[in-house]
């Protein structure tokens, strides 16, 4: 019954009640990174940028096709399909029912016959349910037909901690499906993330795991015209610098980028200088560039709101470790969320993921700017 009342909230209520639960608490549990663009800088929400990549991708390409939980009638849990039912018709935009094993099986057998499915879970919590599929059968059939069957699919959808919804729909999977050879996992953070990389992965031979964010949905990015040009796409496995600096190395992926460019603001006040990558590709990953910038900074805090036992941070960590330890001038540190389920209750959910301070924090100290957690305890 537990089951049962799980999924009839997510299909039912689930998404009207989170979008509000979000608009009424998105202060307590992240805020909006300022930014200040010029005036004629056109912007687009990490929304539309989903969509319209969508959009283009399907009229380009008619093998493309989108198959979930109410991607058509409904238009989408987070109408991310919003339109796309009406322009291209029930044989390639598939309302599903609520079966994540059947229909990602479903998409993954199309995927053998040479089609491009984009599976929409309503939260990546529910792809646990066809984690065989994207496992088993996806990641591993081009390996194990020596090169002779491709899978080209996209298994996207919400990713890690929203606002309110309690434990059971607030994980973080990056580090579950990084974890496994024959996937490439996308994390967007901005507009240009979200469109450039769905681009990319629709278009990849292999399947994508492609991670967004509920909370970041509705938030505005300035986009350019190269954007915009329905050519735009992103390479899978390159980082992006998205602030320069010189003191300290902060790597982020998905709504921590954010925070990092705001702990960044803070500690530029301070005299510190911080340079925020963006990763985008968790897998691969850009250890080049990683490592480029903690030779030049001598530092690292890595940021993710998983959990941190092995993690994305830990394999961050480990990888300059590796290749730049010579470089380091202070110890490598690590910001990801608490070691617990997620807590539902408002207080403890802030509690339980990294925020700006802690990230502010760790710079410091790894910049001998604070008194060392070991000490002030």
């Amino acid at each position: 019954m537990l089951g049962v009342g799980r999924r009839k909230i997510a299909c039912g209520s689930f998404p009207a009640s989170m979008l509000g639960q979000v608009i009424q608490r998105i202060g307590p549990i992240g805020s909006v990174v300022p930014r200040n663009y010029s005036a004629a800088a056109k912007e687009m929400t990490v929304r539309d940028a989903l969509n319209s990549a969508l959009d283009e991708e399907m009229s380009a390409d008619p093998k493309v096709f989108l198959m979930g939980e109410e991607v058509g009638e409904y238009q989408g849990a987070y109408k991310i399909s919003k339109g796309l039912l009406e322009k291209y018709g029930p044989e390639r935009v598939l309302d599903t029912p609520i079966t994540e094993a059947g229909f990602t099986g479903i998409g993954v057998g199309a995927a053998y016959h040479g089609l491009r499915p984009v599976i929409e879970f309503m939260t990546f919590n529910f792809s646990m349910q066809a984690i065989d599929h994207i496992i088993n059968s996806a990641a591993k059939s081009n390996y194990m037909s020596a090169g002779q069957i491709n899978v080209p699919i996209v298994f996207r959808g919400p990713n890690g901690a929203a606002a309110g919804v309690g434990a059971q729909h607030s994980q973080c999977y990056a580090a579950w499906y990084a974890h496994v050879p024959g996937l490439k996992v996308l994390t967007p953070y901005s507009s240009e993330d979200a469109r450039g990389l769905l681009k990319a992965a629709i278009r990849d031979p292999d399947p994508v795991v492609f991670l967004e964010n509920e909370l970041l949905y509705g938030e505005s990015f300035p986009v350019s015209a190269e954007v915009l040009d329905s050519s735009f796409c992103l390479p899978i496995g390159k980082a992006k610098i998205e602030r320069e600096g010189k003191d300290v190395t902060i790597t982020a992926f998905s709504k921590m980028v954010g925070y990092a460019l705001q702990a960044a603001e803070i500690l530029s006040k301070e005299g510190i200088s911080a340079e925020v990558i963006n990763l985008r590709s968790i897998r691969p990953l850009d250890r080049a560039t990683i490592n480029a910038s903690v030779r030049k900074t001598n530092r690292l805090v890595a940021v993710e709101e998983g959990f941190p036992q092995h993690g994305i941070c830990a394999e961050i960590c480990m990888s300059v470790v590796e290749e730049s330890f010579e470089y380091l001038d202070a110890p490598v540190e690590r910001i990801a969320g608490a070691d617990v389920p997620m807590p539902y209750a408002a207080n403890l959910e802030r509690m339980a993921v990294p925020q700006v301070d802690d990230i502010v924090r760790a710079a410091k100290r790894a910049c001998y700017r604070s008194i060392p957690m070991a000490a002030a305890a």
